[in-house]
């Protein structure tokens, strides 16, 4: 017989995957000392009763105890290589314990070692020969005060004990060690979990700043180009222009104030004093601001009563109105664009922002192309859809249908 052929006799293979320290540390700690000393001592005092019991019997030759005494030392020291190869160990002990009685304490340690550090297969085949070797030892030495069945029912019942306690010692530390897999990975994911969340925060709060300062930054670049190009304009129009700057960047300053404190207050914590988010209600006052801008609105309102759609579809209406007036601006500044809105509870709501392509030359505004991309995950988390793309003799269109629950 080879280890090739048995690969469960080699040390690496024998590493339970429940398990993977056991036998595998090359410095014991405290607490092995403290085990391989409890063993050894236990071994060597079962061994010393028998070999009492054996010195007691005046028909034992002198030269017997000797040799039981050596082999019964050697057995016992032999445990502290217990945790290196527990199958070897154990079938070599349960081969010597068949013609040597004190070598039986070494061998019901190695075997209660067995079951704790290896899986159930090398247990179950050391165990069948310890089992089947049981009436060999007491018929080959018999005790004189013991019968030959009591000496085999002890055997047995004492493989089976050990074995079994070994056993029960190995599933409990399995179950330690599954727990604490399971509290690693809990915490690991619940670490996944936060960073997502945190992820998905950042995003929404860049989604928010994008559309909220992007209006904002527009106005006052176009005016501040309007200025550059055009320095000897009326001082009327100056002032107007100048006035739209100031204002555009008081608001955007506001926002961005709005934005930092949502950043830094608590999530729960009094909202008193923070302006309300943009409902479709406010879409008029919106159309104002881009007309005061110099912009050429036409607003097409089919909704009856604005106040009565819900806050989250007005609230992407409204996003998608003023991301749609921005590009219009960047994009195509001095065409007439046409906002038209429609729909109810149960059809949904409809958005249309057009505009045709620009009738003169312009200095144009760089944009990111972001805010397209982020109107349509906006749409698509509501529930609805969004296009975009170029109409045909060179306009651009935005459209949007949103859910409205009845």
């Amino acid at each position: 017989m080879t280890r090739t052929e048995y690969p469960w006799l080699l040390p690496s293979a024998m590493a339970g995957p429940e398990l993977p320290d056991d036998g595998g540390r090359t410095r014991r700690t405290v607490r092995d000392w403290v085990v391989d000393i409890t063993a050894f001592l236990c071994a060597a005092g079962i061994g010393l009763g028998t070999l009492a019991t054996i010195e007691a019997d005046p028909t034992t030759p002198d030269v017997f105890v000797l040799i039981d005494s050596l082999v019964g030392a050697a057995a016992c020291c032999a445990l502290w290589v217990r945790r290196r190869w527990p199958v070897a160990l154990a079938v070599t002990l349960t081969v010597l314990a068949t013609v040597e009685p004190v070598a039986a304490g070494a061998l019901l340690v190695a075997l209660f070692s067995l079951a704790v550090h290896r899986p159930f297969r090398p247990v179950a085949l050391v165990g069948a020969l310890a089992l089947a070797s049981t009436p060999v030892q007491p018929y080959l030495r018999p005790d004189p005060g013991t019968s030959f069945l009591a000496s085999t029912i002890i055997g047995f019942l004492l493989v089976l004990l050990v074995l079994s306690w070994g056993m029960i010692v190995r599933s409990r530390r399995q179950l330690v060690v599954s727990l604490r897999e399971r509290a690693r990975r809990a915490e690991s994911e619940a670490a996944l979990r936060a960073e997502q969340a945190q992820r998905l925060a950042r995003e929404e709060i860049a989604r928010e700043m994008h559309d909220v300062l992007a209006h904002r930054l527009t106005l006052l670049s176009v005016h501040a180009g309007a200025l550059e190009f055009r320095p000897d304009a009326p001082p009327p129009e100056v002032a107007r222009a100048a006035a739209v700057i100031r204002d555009s960047a008081h608001e955007a300053l506001q926002d961005l104030r709005e934005i930092i404190g949502v950043l830094r207050g608590p999530r729960d914590g009094d909202t008193d004093g923070n302006r309300p988010q943009p409902t479709l209600a406010t879409l008029d006052a919106l159309v104002a601001e881009s007309r005061q801008a110099g912009m050429k609105v036409t607003l097409d309102n089919r909704i009856a009563d604005p106040d009565t759609v819900p806050a989250a579809p007005g609230r992407t209406v409204y996003r998608i109105a003023q991301e749609a007036l921005t590009n219009a601006r960047k994009h195509a500044p001095g065409a007439e664009v046409t906002l038209t809105l429609g729909g109810g509870p149960g059809p949904g709501i409809t958005v249309e922002v057009s505009n045709p392509a620009p009738a003169e030359p312009f200095a144009r505004v760089p944009g990111s192309g972001q805010g397209l991309i982020g109107l349509t995950e906006r749409a698509t988390l509501a529930g609805g859809r969004l296009d975009h793309g170029p109409e045909p003799g060179g306009g651009f269109a935005v459209r949007a249908w949103l859910p409205w629950a009845p």
